[in-house]
């Protein structure tokens, strides 16, 4: 089924491609123009494909533009495609004339021209990094009021590399924290660019322990691999499981790509998977706060009925772009910010890095820091 609706989606894909590259054709003056711009366009739509099927058979080197450039066609296509439909609905109530939209050089440099800056805006935008904060206060014990750095999709790999994860890395020592939360989505859809590029030596650079869990693309890329990469970075990986330390209580959950994934319920009445240290291990009886790392956001009730204190979650990237944020939004509960359901908190987070090309329109790139506070 999965399979069938994969090929679907392609040929829609295609289908809608063909529809942008006759108005291109259309209004490119001229047959030389119209070659020109038709095989421009036609290369564009190819480097999407080849790079999706072929990313990981050719050298590093091809790899990385392949990435960048057919997934900067995917957002530019979106555009062209709104933009043509736009165009084709005025000419169909004749709000304009039916011989617009045919060989003009005007018409062509204002729809791309509103398309490249578009990119270029939402590209800047992706690269700004937006500071979330929120205090939560608690009746339940503490050892101290804690300061916790949570971020969610990173999607490290041919497009967010090293370097970017060095930056990264430095914003979150910059808060001091006591606790660096992920969750998932910590791998793009290939370990091949983070294991040649050992980002693993980033993640040591952090100045607190750090834990996770999977997101859908670590079941994509691989899975085992991507538990080995994490044991060699330090982070922890909480899978079905929790942790106790500092006080509180950290509930990870396998993301719903794993089939046999257990219930929130079952999970607080097993054992952590962790060895807790002697000063949990005494306190373990007391109502501990309890964060949770659930990669996708669905079915918020179960973390409010589970007395879960907070949860944060990602997946969703609210989008990346507009309009599709519509459809986010329409899709969960909450598909990005704050949100509370009795006396559960949630934090939905748009991800800091991203899937696909680096650019953000009408929505953000974003890491919380968390401070709990003894009421």
């Amino acid at each position: 089924m999965r399979a069938v609706a994969f090929i679907g989606f392609m040929v829609a894909v295609l289908g809608a491609a063909f529809y942008v590259a006759w108005h291109l054709w259309r209004l490119a003056p001229g047959m030389g123009w119209k070659i020109v711009i038709g095989c421009l366009f036609g290369l564009w739509t190819a480097s999407f494909f080849v790079g999706f099927a072929y990313n990981e058979k050719v050298p590093m080197s091809l790899a990385i533009p392949l990435y960048e450039v057919g997934n900067t066609w995917l957002i530019a296509f979106l555009y062209l495609l709104l933009a043509f439909v736009l165009l084709d609905i005025c000419s169909a109530c004749r709000i304009i004339p039916k011989g617009f939209l045919k060989d003009s050089w005007v018409v062509l440099g204002c729809v791309a021209g509103a398309v490249t800056a578009l990119l270029i805006l939402g590209g800047i935008h992706y690269h700004h990094k937006y500071r979330e904060e929120l205090t939560v206060k608690t009746s339940k014990p503490l050892e101290k009021p804690l300061t916790v750095v949570l971020a969610s999709d990173l999607h490290l790999g041919y497009h967010n590399r090293k370097a970017e994860l060095g930056r990264w890395i430095d914003l979150f020592n910059a808060e001091n924290p006591d606790l660096v939360l992920i969750g998932g989505d910590i791998i793009d859809r290939s370990l091949r660019p983070v294991l040649a590029g050992n980002y693993a030596e980033e993640f040591k650079r952090l100045s607190a322990p750090v834990f996770t869990v999977l997101g859908n693309h670590e079941y994509y890329s691989d899975v085992d691999g991507s538990e080995k990469f994490f044991r060699e970075a330090g982070i922890g990986l909480l899978k079905d499981s929790y942790a106790d330390t500092l006080g509180i209580r950290i509930v990870g959950r396998n993301d719903l790509s794993y089939p046999c994934r257990a219930s929130l319920h079952e999970i607080l009445q097993s054992r952590s998977s962790f060895r807790m240290t002697a000063s949990v291990i005494l306190s373990e009886a007391k109502d501990l706060f309890t964060v949770l790392l659930d990669h996708q956001p669905y079915n918020l009730a179960e973390a409010e009925e589970a007395g879960i204190d907070f949860q944060f979650s990602g997946h969703t990237h609210r989008g990346q772009v507009w309009p599709i944020s519509w459809v986010t939004d329409a899709m969960y509960e909450k598909s990005w910010g704050h949100h509370q359901r009795g006396n559960t908190r949630y934090y939905i987070s748009s991800g800091l890095g991203i899937w696909g090309a680096k650019i953000r329109i009408g929505t953000r790139s974003e890491y919380l820091v968390l401070h709990i506070i003894p009421e």
